[in-house]
């Protein structure tokens, strides 16, 4: 994280030249600046020149049809072929179309973002993690002496998320989502890290942006819900409580509700979690460079406290980064096994009572 301070807040000096009194440090831009999406990829500052990656924006306007061009085109002005990103409104930071009589008009956005560009490298990262540890155990027997190394600690946290959280939580049918619930811990586990690292391809907020954490949360919503069984749907719409509970129907209008507020709480836990994290540490670093404009006396001890809590910031969020993958899997798990409850049936406790 201490290479943050040289991506977001270049030192401006110049030799030989009268002393100016140096810009105010802004705070709110440089910590939305991080957390939100944006339509380039900013790299490293250098001076006063700006390294970015510029992506493709792909848009389509009722009006003017389709548009395809590079995000640089607004860099100077700002607007390109009457397209513009909003500042304000519901629409801020998006791009707008701006039309005749002065209003906005929001087109069909499909640009390759910040965000989902941050998406495909993490993506393709863990592709490359899983067919490089596959590829161990094809070039070994199962007689061969236990793997070391990376290959050994992909086995070692599989087998523990398999055995600790997806077997107990689904149940008996817990090898046909062993594959999705792996997929979505080590996705989230990868993309939140990676938001650690401010050196591209790292630094993108991914799991920081809510559009990210409502997909995977629909993901387990849909796993949920179409796989659910005849008992899941039963408990639902027509649970095993006296009769004045379910007619009018109370308890079963309240459990429909809850079939989505689990959803809503997977989203919000992991990108609250996330973009506080993210914002704190950034507080910090901008803390830094505030208080050295109040002297040495001040500027110096608060520097050095800055980059203690900082770097204290940073180790805690390296676990915060295990801590809410594992949370969301095993949320995950658990609502993937009420939806598949195992209830004993009549002739085996008829069973039971005639041995008894």
């Amino acid at each position: 994280m201490p290479l943050l301070l040289l991506a977001v807040l270049p030192v401006r000096a110049q030799e030989g030249a009268e002393p100016v009194e140096d810009e105010a440090v802004d705070v709110k831009g440089i910590i939305f600046g991080h957390l939100k999406d944006s339509y380039h990829w900013h790299v490293i500052t250098i001076g006063e020149k700006e390294v970015s990656i510029y992506l493709p924006v792909i848009l389509h306007s009722k009006v003017s049809g389709w548009h395809f061009f590079s995000s640089r085109k607004l860099e100077k002005t700002g607007s390109y072929k009457g397209f513009h990103i909003a500042d304000t409104g519901a629409f801020a930071g998006r791009l707008v179309e701006a039309m005749p009589d002065g209003t906005e008009l929001k087109p069909l956005d499909l640009s390759l973002t910040k965000v989902a560009f941050g998406i495909i490298i993490n993506s393709l990262l863990l592709c490359l993690i899983v067919m490089c540890t596959a590829g161990w155990y094809k070039r070994h027997s199962s007689t061969d002496p236990a793997p070391g190394g990376f290959t050994g600690l992909m086995e070692y946290v599989i087998f523990m998320i398999v055995d600790d959280v997806i077997k107990p939580s689904v149940g008996k049918e817990y090898k046909r989502y062993a594959p999705l619930l792996l997929t979505i811990f080590f996705f989230i586990l990868l993309s939140n890290l990676m938001g650690l690292i401010p050196i591209f391809p790292a630094g993108a907020n991914v799991t920081g942006n809510i559009a990210v954490t409502l997909s995977l949360a629909l993901v387990t919503f849909f796993t949920v819900n179409v796989f659910g069984n005849r008992e899941y749907w039963k408990e639902i719409l027509w649970p095993d409580v006296p009769i004045f509970l379910k007619v009018p129907p109370i308890l079963p209008l309240i459990e429909f509700i809850g079939i989505f507020t689990k959803p809503f709480a997977l989203t919000v836990r992991l990108f609250a979690n996330i973009t506080a994290g993210h914002a704190i540490i950034l507080a910090l670093t901008c803390m830094i460079f505030i208080t050295a404009k109040m002297g040495p006396a001040i500027g110096a001890p608060m520097t050095a406290l800055s980059l203690f809590f900082m770097v204290f910031m940073n180790m805690l969020e390296l676990l915060v980064a295990y801590i809410q993958a594992y949370v969301f899997t095993i949320l995950s798990a658990m609502f993937i096994g009420l939806a598949h409850p195992e209830h004993e049936h009549k002739k085996d406790d008829k069973s039971i009572e005639l041995k008894n």
